[in-house]
């Protein structure tokens, strides 16, 4: 049975096929390029949709003799790809504001094209809301980028309904390319920040520092009859974190007293924590730096 991070990828290409269609009706009707370029970037949300699918389906498979820490890095790859798709489509939509805004070109029915396109925006921000608290609570990086951009893409649309509104009041042709232009400058920030996002994850950054002092708080509770940790080393790829430190114990204590120590350790840490890789390094007495984290005999 596919998971439900899969069938979530799966129905967020049929939404973003049901926005675009609805999207282009809203440019057909009022031949606004404006809105034109809010469908552009709804077939990059196709895409992307797709893109998101793959990465899942690839991190969903086990470790292997190729791949011995998993798959996970998929979904940051993903959304590092989708991100470079969102910078291109808001180049491409600059072109267009360029174009229009040289040869400025009449709107016809903008009532009826701003609401095509409210419901299209209605549609995405209940789907984006989806999609960030999924993957909020399951730590999956792609469906957080993919909620991220759609969610981006809804600030657009509600950009554009108050814009294209405007244009028969104002009587001014050129505020349609004006409004691509600012199409496409939150279209390039929505990129760069999620190629941002989730480089981090490719160059295993650190997580945040309270999940650290978190860690260093279960290291400290749950290690009695150890003297110290040091040399912690933490990262998180998807939902599976890697943990691994120094654990300093007596020299006199038995290899099986150490072993019970790092299972209780293990334990609380995962307990904490999810799904973990832990590495528990054990020292002798001689090799304490009094420095790091300090366990409590």
């Amino acid at each position: 049975m596919p998971s439900t991070r899969i069938k979530i990828a799966r129905a967020s290409i049929g939404v973003s096929v049901v926005v675009l269609v609805i999207k282009y009706a809203a440019f057909w009707v009022s031949g606004s390029d404006a809105l034109l370029s809010d469908a552009i970037e709804t077939i990059l949300n196709v895409i992307a949709a797709v893109g998101t699918l793959w990465a899942l389906s690839i991190a969903a498979l086990p470790a292997d003799d190729n791949h011995p820490y998993g798959h996970g890095k998929a979904e940051y790859l993903s959304a590092v790809i989708e991100g470079v798709l969102v910078v291109l489509t808001a180049l491409g939509i600059l072109v267009v504001a360029v174009h229009d805004w040289i040869h400025p070109i009449p709107v016809h029915a903008p009532f009826q094209g701003v609401a095509l396109n409210a419901l299209a925006g209605v549609v995405n921000l209940v789907w984006a809301r989806v999609l960030i608290g999924f993957g909020r609570k399951n730590s999956s990086q792609a469906l957080l980028a993919a909620g991220e951009h759609v969610q981006s893409d809804v600030w657009t649309t509600v950009a554009l309904i108050i814009g294209v509104s405007l244009i028969p009041l104002v009587k001014w042709d050129r505020l349609d390319a004006v409004l691509s232009a600012l199409v496409a400058l939150n279209v390039l920030r929505a990129g760069f920040s999620m190629m941002s996002i989730s480089m981090s994850g490719l160059m295993d950054e650190t997580p945040g520092a309270d999940t650290v002092e978190t860690v260093k708080g279960i290291i400290s509770s749950s290690g009695t009859g150890a003297l110290e940790a040091h040399d912690l080393r933490m990262r998180k790829v998807g939902v599976l974190h890697f943990v691994e430190f120094h654990l300093v114990v007596p020299s006199e204590m038995s290899v099986h007293d150490a072993h019970e120590i790092c299972d209780s350790i293990e334990a609380a840490l995962r307990e904490e924590l999810g799904r973990a890789s832990i590495h528990i390094h054990v020292e002798p007495a001689d090799k304490a730096k009094h420095s790091g984290v300090l366990v409590l005999s």
